[in-house]
């Protein structure tokens, strides 16, 4: 009989949520986790159960939620496969006439219900293709416009760099023009010095 009754741990608390998952994803119940986890722990289906569902499942929330996720695309997959490698097969159960509908070679058969529903499938494979290539051509769009943007910024910042240039040639020149004009103005003075003295 199971009685451990000690606080969980962060490791049994781990490992509760990973063999849940694990449960999930593949297809089992959360109660055969339970089972799992309580023979790990000595503990009891019930209080794995009840550790699961008030302490850790809100943490888990969106894991679970990707897990059942994972589940449903498994089973699709898994689905159609069967129908794709054991070829499809219809067999009606009677034609009007009381003949029955030519056979497959295989062995296995398919209802009309599972046929429409493979053929259900195989459509929204199709509209997942339609969408996909809407998708691609409004990234293609916005690729080309952004190479449009791309380039006119280049060419703005190759302007800027040309008349940011230009400015400090000028400013050189304005420079060079007023230490010029500092040094001829000076050269003045002192001749007019000059002139005075030997006048």
């Amino acid at each position: 009989m199971k009685t451990r009754q000690d606080a969980w741990s962060e490791e049994n608390d781990l490992l509760l949520a990973e063999t849940v998952l694990r449960h999930v994803r593949e297809g089992s119940t959360q109660l055969k986790a339970f089972e799992e986890v309580g023979d790990k722990l000595n503990r009891t289906g019930a209080a794995c159960g009840f550790r699961w569902n008030a302490v850790i499942r809100q943490q888990y929330e969106k894991a679970l939620s990707l897990a059942r996720k994972q589940r449903k695309q498994h089973y699709r997959n898994q689905q159609k496969q069967e129908r794709v490698s054991s070829g499809l097969r219809v067999v009606e159960k009677k034609h009007r006439s009381g003949q029955k509908a030519t056979e497959d070679l295989n062995s296995d058969s398919l209802t009309i219900k599972e046929v429409i529903g493979f053929l259900e499938t195989l459509n929204v494979s199709g509209e997942d293709y339609d969408f996909l290539q809407r998708e691609l051509e409004t990234i293609k769009r916005e690729k080309a416009e952004l190479e449009t943007k791309y380039e006119q910024l280049e060419k703005s910042a190759l302007t800027m760099k040309n008349d940011y240039e230009e400015i400090v040639k000028i400013m050189d020149r304005a420079r060079r023009m007023v230490v010029f004009n500092d040094e001829e103005a000076m050269l003045q003075v002192e001749n007019n010095n000059l002139e005075k003295i030997a006048e």
